[in-house]
């Protein structure tokens, strides 16, 4: 029965490919040549998962990305608006992405690699500003790191035992 229930999950989900870079081994006899293909997976309602394959042909590496990516979900809290509940600020390696939340109709202002990022989560209004590196690899990274940081409002009131009125009018509420 839960199987059943996984390949209904995976039919959800919509998969893009962020880049694919051609990479090269020196051997023996002159160069081998492969492919690295970066892939984001999601369902457009707050999970998304990052993957990354490699072989010697790009549809078998995206396979294997998109395999890797599933394997590597998690959940991203996703407001009413489409946003973000707060800012935050994602690191790995020399990568650092800003991420802040934005107003509706503002739409996704994000660059390169982490827009398929975002709009695979499902989020439709979003700021984001890389500092640092411009390897796409090391954004998108530190873009999925700021975003698992991210907690709604509901955790943030749990984790502090009250209620989500009394962590935001006070205790009077």
């Amino acid at each position: 029965m839960p199987r059943d229930r996984k390949r209904q999950n995976d039919s959800d989900l919509q998969e893009r490919v962020v880049y694919i870079h051609r990479v090269s081994k020196v051997v023996k006899g002159g160069r081998r040549m492969s492919l690295v293909a970066l892939v984001a997976v999601g369902d457009g309602k707050g999970n998304v998962g990052l993957g990354m394959g490699k072989s010697t042909e790009v549809p078998l590496a995206i396979q294997k990305g998109v395999d890797d990516a599933k394997k590597n979900m998690f959940h991203v809290p996703v407001t009413e608006s489409g946003s973000i509940p707060h800012e935050v600020e994602g690191h790995y390696g020399a990568g650092r992405v800003l991420i802040k939340p934005a107003v509706e109709g503002t739409g996704v202002i994000a660059g390169g690699p982490v827009r398929p990022l975002f709009e695979l989560a499902g989020i439709t209004n979003i700021l984001s500003k890389s500092l640092g590196t411009n390897n796409a690899l090391n954004i998108i990274k530190a873009a999925a790191e700021g975003l698992k940081e991210l907690s709604s409002p509901e955790e943030a009131a749990e984790r502090r035992g009250m209620t989500v009125a009394e962590m935001f009018c006070g205790k009077e509420a």
